[in-house]
């Protein structure tokens, strides 16, 4: 009996699970703020899918560049200092 009271105190056998289980209450705490913080932006870009996949015309949200006409790809990587660009 006292053999078998010390293996049970002494024995490792559940250590491994023990350490998943950390692992996965971390992960599953991640991705609770990941979709806490980033929630919207997700929400906006899956509802924005599946009205395009739906046939409907989806509503662009993103804001579009400035883009000076003089730019093109000719005089790209040149700097003209009397127009700033």
């Amino acid at each position: 009996m006292r053999r078998f009271v010390r293996n049970l105190l002494c024995s490792e056998s559940g250590q491994g699970l023990s350490e998943y289980l950390i692992i996965v209450a971390l992960v599953a705490v991640a991705a609770i703020g990941v979709v806490t913080v980033f929630g919207r932006d997700i929400r906006e870009l899956f509802s924005g899918t599946t009205d395009s996949l739906a046939g409907n015309q989806a509503s662009n949200t993103a804001r579009k560049a400035t883009v000076k006409a003089s730019k093109n790809l000719k005089n790209f990587g040149k700097y003209n200092a009397a127009s700033g660009d």
